[in-house]
């Protein structure tokens, strides 16, 4: 059955006064077990006279005893190979996170697939089922005895709820009007103020957040056949107390399809797939979908991101970059779609920025897991006295309940964005015009042409890709069909925002992406390789003296490049640190 009335169960309301009843309720898919095989039509036979039955088996089916023709009790025997079979499967849902009333667990509720039903929903679907609820024997000893019944529902029909961004319904009426917003020169401005209209400031985050929701063009592959990723991935580090999280809930309010988990309490495999006891059939294991890929379709935010264990953080390397999430868990192999933006905040290493010290080299979130994010935003905890004293007379007139001024009130409500974004992102797939290609040539060819003067790496090929992956999602908040020299321009001046903060060497004043790659900038990784040249000196001395003469150290250590008063200067450092000491005065020896 379907198209039955709107009204629909909460799967937390089934109760007993439901019990064969034919029901219709909402929910996310959550796992879903091996196909298996029921008979539908049995056939026995008698081991005495060979005379045959065919029973149709029901919920009251009761296996033979007795022939009819000999009357011989304890000779039936089934027919394996004669009887009719028909494929089974089940699968358990949990409650849509957007009906969940706060703070309580999502009901669940186990299902019986049957037929054509088999294998026609996967983890992460959103789905409407109608069904019948029937009981369950109980499993435990005690639970037979006092007659206690579990429940699952026999399916009759699924149907994919329309939560994607693609799929939301948008009316004649809603079409004319985003086509007459996409005519307006401010339209982006609109948009990025519609975001968080609560903040004060961060207009580069709120640009960032709001190309993110267009995402780039989508159905584009390499050579080989490879997909390439159109989601943008953000990421914020900051100070405490500087609205990362309120960033994050106000994304996760205009993504339809949309999941926020926190870093305190969540794992890797919570994140990606985990492998369980399989409830659902024989004691086998069965794969359970996270939230990357529950959300596949739509967006994630990870709060408290640094907070995730290092073990539990490796798991999304594959999600961020391909997003699929492969594994091979007790014995299954099995490879999930994860088509998900994520939006993650996090604090830095030691709680606050040090303006001192490169911020790359604070952020404590692994070097490989920081390249795979589009975007990376420190948000500075800065002492200014005109922006604290506008930020201040912001939140202070919320708090007095004051009308709104325009700047505070999103222009743009937030259906209508939501509905608009869902029109670009189905109807707009803009390709990169000749102007738009050569500006973000230039500026990458350009970064390189420096990089190779300083010695340093100032940008890579994946973040070339991250550019045009901005600029198309620009284009789309216009409803164009070309990505322009005007949307390359605000890709690579937002990209320049965040290369100036992240990735500047403090100490060279030259841009070097090693900073987010590798954690450490070009002066450092040569600082450490001189150290290690002048330990391979001493070391060196050592093996044919009692000890090192420092002048001699200081003569060597010139013919790699290394002047004298850098070597004083790291002999001076080793000595600190304890890895050497002084035998005698300008002599000294390693600590074994």
């Amino acid at each position: 059955f379907v198209n039955l009335p709107s009204d629909t169960f909460l799967i937390e309301h089934l109760s007993s006064a439901n019990i064969n009843e034919f029901v219709a309720f909402k929910g996310v898919v959550t796992r879903r077990a091996d196909v298996m095989h029921k008979v539908k039509i049995a056939v026995y036979r008698c081991a005495m006279c060979n005379s045959e039955i065919r029973i149709p088996v029901d919920r009251s089916f009761i296996p033979p005893r007795r022939c009819d023709e000999c009357k011989k009790v304890g000779t039936m025997r089934q027919d394996e190979e004669r009887s009719t079979y028909v494929d089974i499967q089940r699968a358990e849902v949990q409650e849509l996170l957007e009906r969940v009333r706060g703070g309580a667990p999502a009901a669940r509720v186990e299902l019986l697939l049957e037929d054509d039903l088999v294998n026609s929903i996967a983890p992460g679907d959103n789905i409407e089922i109608t069904g019948i609820m029937r009981l369950k024997q109980a499993i435990r000893q005690r639970q037979k005895q006092e007659l206690v019944y579990g429940r699952y529902i026999e399916v009759n029909s699924t149907k994919s709820l329309q939560r994607d961004f693609e799929e939301i319904e948008i009316t004649k009426e809603d079409e004319v009007r985003i086509k007459e917003l996409s005519k307006d020169p401010n339209i982006r401005d609109y948009i990025v103020k519609s975001i968080a209209p609560s903040i004060y400031g961060h207009d580069e985050v709120k640009l960032a957040l709001a190309l993110q929701l267009f995402g780039g063009t989508k159905g584009k592959t390499l050579k080989g056949g490879a997909p390439i990723r159109d989601d943008i991935h953000i990421l914020l580090i900051g100070d405490p107390g500087l609205a990362k999280t309120r960033f994050l809930l106000s994304v996760n309010k205009l993504a339809p399809k949309s999941i926020y988990v926190s870093g305190k309490s969540v794992s890797g495999v919570g994140l990606t797939v985990s492998a369980e006891k399989d409830e659902l059939s024989e004691g086998g294991w069965t794969l359970k979908a996270g939230a990357i890929v529950l959300a596949s379709g739509g967006s994630v935010q990870i709060d408290e991101f640094d907070k995730i264990a290092e073990e539990d953080r490796s798991a999304l390397h594959e999600a961020l970059e391909t997003q699929t999430v492969s594994v091979a868990k007790a014995g299954i192999v099995a490879k999930f779609k994860a088509k998900t933006s994520v939006l993650a905040a996090a604090n830095p290493k030691y709680g606050r920025f040090d303006q001192s010290k490169n911020l790359a080299e604070q952020f404590d979130v692994p070097p490989t897991l920081l390249s795979r994010f589009d975007l990376i935003f420190p948000i500075v905890d800065v002492l200014d006295e005109e922006k604290d004293l506008k930020l201040a007379e912001h939140i202070l007139s919320i708090h007095r309940g004051e009308e709104k001024t325009e700047e505070e009130m999103p222009v743009i409500d937030t259906e209508l964005i939501r509905k608009y974004i869902s029109y670009a992102r189905r109807h707009c797939y803009p390709k990169l015009t000749m102007e738009a290609s050569e500006k973000i040539e230039e500026f990458y060819v350009q970064l390189r042409r420096k990089s190779k003067e300083a010695g340093s790496v100032a940008i890579t090929p994946r973040y070339l890709e991250g550019l045009v992956r901005l600029a198309e999602a620009h284009a789309k908040i216009r409803l164009s069909d070309t990505v322009d020299a005007e949307d390359a321009e605000v890709a690579i001046k937002l990209f320049n925002y965040v290369m100036k903060q992240i990735m500047i060497d403090r100490e060279t004043g030259m841009l070097d992406v090693d900073v987010v790659t590798t954690g450490k900038p070009k002066s450092t990784r040569d600082k450490l390789q001189k150290i290690d040249t002048v330990r391979e000196i001493i070391k060196e001395h050592l093996k044919h003296e009692d000890s090192a003469d420092v002048e001699e150290i200081v003569s060597d250590a010139s013919s790699y490049g290394i002047d004298e008063d850098e070597t004083r200067r790291i002999i001076s450092e080793l000595l600190r640190r304890g890895e050497l000491y002084e035998k005698e005065h300008g002599h000294v020896k390693i600590v074994r």
